[in-house]
């Protein structure tokens, strides 16, 4: 594991449980059945019928992402003067997401975050948190704040499908309502020494566990980018649609900030975010960066890049990918040479001060 030195999730020793890749290492990829637990998962698919039943669910261990933490007085303030989210006004319980980006505007960090009333708390993508906390101590100045990366003593279980409400009620930990730009799910910060056990108590509520074969499919499906997979080191947040769900235009300056305002008032972002609809015929998927192009341009010229691609347990194989915003709406893309129907997410239009609504699949 790349953060902190963190071991394996103690999940990973329950039956069928088979480990995941990168960049989910330390944590399983599935429990033996990725598409059932593709459904228990899924919203979609709660019961129903004359004979009322509890709503369905289930959780995925994402254990391996960065856990971080920010306590004192000033810690709203400060955040919300580093990132582009505004969070002066967060209220204990509330969740929110949150960028950091560069001098030029390009994002370094995704945050999803939640204020229990003394204490922000934080996940970000595994290995995250190590730079994260050596960025935010070098701004603290003399500012009433205390940064820690807790990754090895905390852990991040997600909650997802009807039925999350009544799976994580009661239960020990910090809940992160309705995270990841989804209604769907809740993201639960448990004591990693309570890892195994708050995950036992899910099931013995009648929570599926899933692996990430299963989560990374349904986000996707969401049409939900995930940072330093269906992002580069020049992504923007117009590209990704982030700034509908982790941008406040209307707050104070920002490191970055100059070019958000810019995009968004002036021109367009060069690239653009679309869903792949690949062809169920190919018996593989494009692979993380593969290039993409036109399959019917007349050329071989790189338009992207593949990000995510999964098999879905309804839509069949499915993907991200990350192309020039100039790319025609309509044409069909060959993704690692996979054939693929695309669907706009970001429109060419975004920015320019055109208001766009992201077309993303409908959960709840």
């Amino acid at each position: 594991m790349a953060d902190s030195g963190m071991t394996n999730s103690p999940l990973l020793q329950w039956p069928g449980a088979v480990a995941a890749s990168r960049p989910d290492e330390g944590v399983a990829a599935h429990y033996g059945d990725p598409f059932r637990e593709q459904r228990a998962l899924d919203s979609a698919h709660a019961p129903a019928g004359p004979v009322a039943r509890p709503a369905a669910g289930g959780f995925a261990d994402r254990s391996n992402r960065g856990v971080v933490t920010i306590t004192g007085q000033d810690r709203r303030s400060w955040l919300h003067s580093l990132t582009t989210q505004h969070l002066l006004e967060l209220a204990p319980g509330d969740a929110a997401q949150a960028l950091i980006l560069d001098p030029n505007g390009h994002v370094e960090h995704h945050l999803t975050l939640t204020d229990d009333g003394t204490t922000l708390w934080i996940h970000v993508e595994p290995g995250a948190a190590a730079p994260l906390v050596a960025f935010l101590d070098s701004m603290r100045f003399m500012l009433r704040v205390d940064v820690a990366d807790v990754t090895q003593d905390y852990a991040v279980l997600t909650v997802q499908g009807a039925g999350r409400e009544r799976l994580t009620d009661g239960l020990d930990g910090v809940l992160i309502p309705g995270t990841a730009g989804r209604s769907d799910i809740s993201d639960l910060i448990v004591r990693r020494d309570l890892l195994a056990d708050t995950a036992a108590e899910l099931v013995r509520r009648g929570g599926a566990v899933a692996g990430m074969w299963a989560f990374e499919a349904l986000r996707i499906a969401a049409r939900v980018p995930r940072l330093g997979v269906d992002t580069d080191h020049r992504t923007l947040p117009h590209e990704m649609g982030w700034i509908e769900t982790a941008v406040h235009l209307n707050k104070g300056c920002y490191r970055g900030q100059e070019t958000v305002a810019r995009v968004h008032n002036l021109g367009h972002p060069p690239r653009r975010l679309v869903f792949l609809d690949l062809d169920g015929s190919v018996d593989r998927l494009p692979e993380h960066g593969d290039p993409v192009v036109c399959a019917n341009g007349g050329t071989s010229a790189e338009v992207g890049f593949t990000g995510s691609a999964a098999r879905h347990y309804e839509l069949g194989p499915i993907g991200l990918a990350l192309v020039k915003r100039t790319v025609p709406t309509d044409v069909t893309l060959l993704a690692g040479g996979v054939a693929a129907a695309q669907e706009v997410i970001v429109s060419p239009d975004a920015g320019g001060n055109v208001k766009v609504t992201l077309r993303r699949r409908t959960l709840l």
